[in-house]
């Protein structure tokens, strides 16, 4: 089986050396890269199967980084881990704005750091391959019939919130915001706001009844669909 590639992006040698001991231990080939330069570089020529970036870098920072990479058709797939200090929120959320996929804050346990890696890969590789049936605990979306079930109760939904719906249930665990969200499942209909999605996830929520536990808002950024968790009541 081949080993995926992490490419590490951070200007401190020990911080990437303890990094590449976890990873190479969990089965994954380590690159790593010293600046942002330098990373954009090395992710356009190896075409990892993940980013592990660094907010503060010398020069260009990693929140431009981010930005370069998803604008660049060589990288713009490649999954995003933002490295953050802990008290630097703003950063987290401007990051996920740019379209990373997950962030870890400094300091870190190199266990969480490999089990939050292995998620956000998990997830991805999932979300290549479109799938007309998504199963999630007692919600079932079938795209094909256009019928949302949930404890195998039929719920009627508009078609505006079978596409939210949809589109959230289809990238479990990956935050959007509410611009992502019009763009990606609302379609620019007329007068569409920020507003307007918060009011369809309120009526989406409430016509799911418990199953609408699986969608959950991250405050001050927009929604995501829960991955697999007992956090959700079944």
């Amino acid at each position: 089986m081949t080993k995926a590639t992490v490419l590490v992006i951070d200007d401190e040698k020990d911080l990437i050396e303890l990094v590449r001991y976890n990873l190479e231990k969990n089965g994954f080939e380590v690159r790593d890269a010293r600046d942002g330069e330098s990373g954009l570089a090395k992710a356009a020529q190896l075409k990892p199967d993940l980013i592990l970036l660094d907010v503060m870098l010398p020069g260009m920072d990693g929140l431009e980084v981010c930005r370069r990479l998803r604008s660049n058709n060589a990288t713009s797939r490649v999954p995003v881990i933002m490295l953050t200090a802990k008290t630097e929120e703003a950063d987290r959320v401007v990051g996920l704005e740019l379209g990373a996929d997950d962030y870890v804050t400094k300091p870190f346990s190199p266990r969480e750091l490999v089990a939050r890696l292995k998620a956000v890969l998990r997830r991805t590789s999932a979300q290549e391959e479109p799938h007309d049936v998504i199963r999630r605990g007692n919600l079932t979306i079938d795209l094909t019939r256009r019928e949302v079930n949930c404890r195998d109760s039929c719920i009627p939904l508009t078609a505006t919130e079978f596409r939210l719906l949809h589109f959230l249930a289809a990238r479990p665990g990956r935050v959007f915001s509410r611009a992502e969200i019009i763009d990606g499942a609302l379609g620019h209909e007329i007068a569409v706001l920020d507003r307007t999605v918060d009011v369809h996830i309120v009526a989406l929520r409430r016509k799911l009844g418990k199953c609408g536990e699986w969608i959950e808002t991250i405050r001050g950024f927009g929604y995501r669909f829960r991955e697999e968790s007992a956090d959700v009541q079944e």
